[in-house]
């Protein structure tokens, strides 16, 4: 699919959607729109229910952004791509995360071993 796009940031933890908008270069409903349609966009939301984005939320949204008005994926398309993507992530950091605890495991059966 490509190299998602890179877009450089000012350093901080959380955008609001209309800061989040100006950067990604679409409406804010389109942001909320985009949000009800994939399941890994998940921005964090206030007590008040105001949405804030991080950099990784911002780099989803710009490769959907490119997916969408430049590749010309549908919107099924463009879900069925990432959520392959990420779901490929995810089982990678939980194959990571078992190995990691087996090495634990072991490590523990050593120390008991040593003492």
């Amino acid at each position: 699919m490509g190299e998602s796009p890179q877009k450089e940031l000012p350093f901080k933890l959380f955008y609001k959607i209309g800061e989040t908008s100006k950067i990604v270069g679409v409406e804010p409903y389109v942001l909320r729109f985009w949000e009800k349609e994939f399941p890994f966009l998940k921005p964090k939301k206030t007590k008040g229910g105001q949405r804030l984005f991080t950099n990784k939320d911002i780099q989803i949204l710009l490769q959907i952004k490119k997916m969408l008005y430049e590749e010309k994926y549908t919107i099924e398309g463009v879900r069925k791509k990432l959520i392959e993507r990420y779901n490929y992530l995810n089982n990678d950091k939980k194959i990571k995360e078992d190995l990691i605890e087996k090495i634990r495991i072991k490590l523990r059966e050593i120390l008991e071993i040593l003492s």
